[in-house]
């Protein structure tokens, strides 16, 4: 049962002889406006359950980040195709939140008993208890199912094959390892990258291993690392109380981190130039690509000579908008 509504009535029927006796408006025994007052509060309750419940299952899907893979998958579709099929974007991008907010369900259901030993994941609704384990398998189980039917049937075997790929790399490989090993961060990147090949086998198996498909792999698969491993340095020790160690070096938040933030950071910079150089992106793109891997580089410098927090936290900040930044480059570039 998804929803579980109860009111607790008060005890109006008990009201003595009277009290029934002198209220113009009882009758039976029962205190109309009392009544009343029931009905409306039930009104007015009902809609708030609806709403938190709401808010559990866009907690529970990670909607911010689904949205991000979406885009991701409708940056590649766009960017492969001669000719926008509007209805097949519309299938991709339901087929696809359906099957990325599945994996992130499944992701903390696994996760359950570590997400309650940390601040920022214990008020999640399955470690909070809002939330049963039954009906989170059950609800992720169908947006898996009906997502995987979706790109089967609306767009085409391969985006549903590879998308059924990296659910299975994300929930059932990097999630256990995650635990156990820092490796898990390389692990995840492959997942965390598909989404471009799924948009462009919408499009065409020929479009799956275009160039421009290529290059769009290769930044957005670079970008995880400097992304993750900056939330991982900002929230250390919140990931410690569930033992997790997801920082590239043993030590933790040291300088062998920061390095590796850096190199990542500075290799990304000639990667997301690569449309430009082949000529599949133009002056639009340059420009942004070069600001923000400015800033990201800049940060990164920083964080690797002061090794805070405080640092740190810029370099996240500047991961989030990095990504749909250069995008959104391209696609104008495109488009003009």
């Amino acid at each position: 049962m998804l929803f579980n509504v109860s009111f607790d009535l008060p005890d109006s029927t008990e009201s003595s002889a009277s009290d029934s006796k002198h209220s113009p408006i009882s009758k039976k025994g029962v205190n109309l406006q009392q009544h009343d007052a029931i009905g409306l509060n039930c009104l007015n309750t009902y809609p708030m359950v609806l709403l938190r419940k709401l808010r559990d299952y866009i907690q529970l899907i990670k909607l911010r980040l689904s949205l991000l893979v979406i885009f991701s998958a409708f940056s590649s579709y766009f960017l492969s195709a001669d000719i926008i099929d509007w209805h097949k974007v519309l299938f991709l991008s339901l087929g696809g939140l359906l099957v990325t907010g599945s994996a992130n369900g499944f992701n903390e259901f696994i996760e359950r008993d570590l997400d309650k030993k940390m601040n920022r994941t214990r008020i999640r609704p399955i470690p909070d208890g809002r939330m049963t384990i039954a009906e989170a398998t059950i609800s992720c189980s169908v947006m898996a199912a009906t997502g995987f039917f979706i790109l089967s049937n609306y767009v085409n075997t391969n985006c549903a094959l590879i998308s059924m790929i990296s659910f299975l790399l994300y929930v059932f490989v990097y999630t256990p390892i995650k635990i156990h090993s820092p490796f898990a961060v390389y692990i995840g990147a492959f997942p965390g990258a598909m989404p471009v090949l799924i948009g462009a086998s919408a499009v065409s198996t020929e479009a799956l291993t275009s160039l421009t498909t290529m290059q769009l792999f290769a930044i957005q698969f670079l970008w995880q690392f400097p992304h993750f491993w900056s939330i991982a340095w900002v929230l250390d020790e919140d990931y410690a109380r569930a033992g997790f160690r997801l920082l590239p070096s043993k030590e933790g938040k040291t300088k062998k981190s920061a390095l590796q933030i850096l190199l990542y950071t500075v290799t990304l910079f000639p990667v997301s130039l690569l449309p430009v150089i082949s000529g599949q992106a133009g002056l639009i793109t340059s420009i942004v690509a070069s600001v923000v891997s400015g800033l990201f580089i800049t940060f990164a410098i920083q964080l690797y000579r002061s090794c805070s927090v405080a640092d740190a936290k810029k370099v996240m900040y500047c991961s989030f908008g990095y990504l749909p930044a250069v995008l959104i480059a391209i696609i104008m570039d495109w488009i003009f």
